[in-house]
């Protein structure tokens, strides 16, 4: 397979994959608690990416175990185990866009990071229109909603929390497979999300036979789609494009998430949302092309500095 067939399957993944979770979350709710919900998402879906990285698991350094460690905290304890408790008491489309400021975390600790991947101005500059979309759509969900702002909270530090965990899990990328990596920090993080159902209850008051088939079934795809698909996805594409590139699922996510909302759960849309909407998709698209036209002419140098030692050579 080619890499731009790899490429652009991997971005269909965390695109629309991703931005079905959200609506898979809800329904995972109505009969199994946040916590668990969520540890049952990581820890089966690690369990499924280590079995297929099979002997790989041996030569994994004890400094890769650490980093993995660290990561499945920020990625699925402090992001995945804080959205579900959130979306108990906020719809899905909203929480999708709040956690759409990811991209803005991550370029302020880009900026502020010694020696970490500076953002390009033209992927700065193209991160606007996304976010005051991304603000019209939640201006528009919380004034018919009426959410309070301690939810809201809540999900940016679990914004801030993924952002923490790309940027440490992009400097990760050299010692495993994207599948090892990706099952260890999972599996990491599903065993700690399990210690937290247990110690607040949720794991003594659950009763399996209470699980609706509708429950089940978004467990199920929370665990295949949204980890072990989605979150291998995620990590080859922090390996082989930039990391501004990869953070605009987060804008393309709040728009899949509320059209399922709206559509399946009767969530509230507005002409407005159709406005942040569309300069969601704009924004997406020309940080597309902005990235795509500096890695051209990254290639272009590249190219010249080899043409010009081969003639010095000769």
């Amino acid at each position: 397979m080619s890499r731009k067939l790899l490429v652009v399957g991997a971005f269909a993944a965390i695109y629309l994959l991703w931005g079905s979770t959200y609506f898979a979350i809800t329904l995972g709710l109505k009969s199994i608690p946040p916590f668990l919900l969520m540890a049952l998402r990581s820890f089966c879906g690690g369990v499924v990416l280590l079995a297929m990285s099979g002997r790989q698991i041996a030569s994994v350094s004890l400094r890769a175990w650490i980093g993995a460690s660290l990561c499945g905290l920020l990625f699925f304890v402090g992001c995945h185990g804080v959205l579900a408790f959130a979306q108990q008491s906020v719809p899905s489309g909203v929480a999708a866009i709040v956690l759409a400021t990811i991209p803005f975390w991550i370029l302020l600790i880009d900026l502020l990071v010694p020696g970490a991947q500076r953002p390009r101005a033209p992927a700065l500059l193209a991160l606007v229109p996304g976010f005051f979309g991304v603000g019209l759509v939640a201006w528009q969900n919380v004034q018919q909603a009426g959410i309070s702002i301690l939810p809201v909270v809540l999900l940016l530090a679990a914004a801030l929390s993924w952002s923490v965990g790309t940027v440490l899990s992009r400097s990760m990328s050299k010692q495993a497979s994207a599948i090892l990596l990706s099952g260890m920090q999972l599996s990491i993080g599903g065993l700690v999300l399990f210690a937290i159902s247990s110690l607040t209850g949720e794991i003594a008051s659950f009763r399996p036979g209470d699980v609706s088939l509708i429950s089940l079934a978004a467990a199920l795809w929370l665990i295949i789609s949204g980890s072990a698909i989605g979150f291998v996805a995620y990590n080859w594409l922090l390996e082989n494009v930039s990391t501004s590139l990869v953070s605009t699922y987060t804008f393309v996510n709040p728009v899949i998430a509320v059209l399922l909302g709206t559509l399946v759960l009767g969530e509230p849309f507005s002409r407005m949302m159709l406005l942040g909407a569309g300069l969601v998709i704009i924004s997406v698209i020309v940080i597309w092309r902005a990235e795509r036209s500096e890695s051209r002419r990254t290639i272009h140098k590249a190219e010249r500095g080899v043409r010009h030692l081969s003639l010095h050579k000769t």
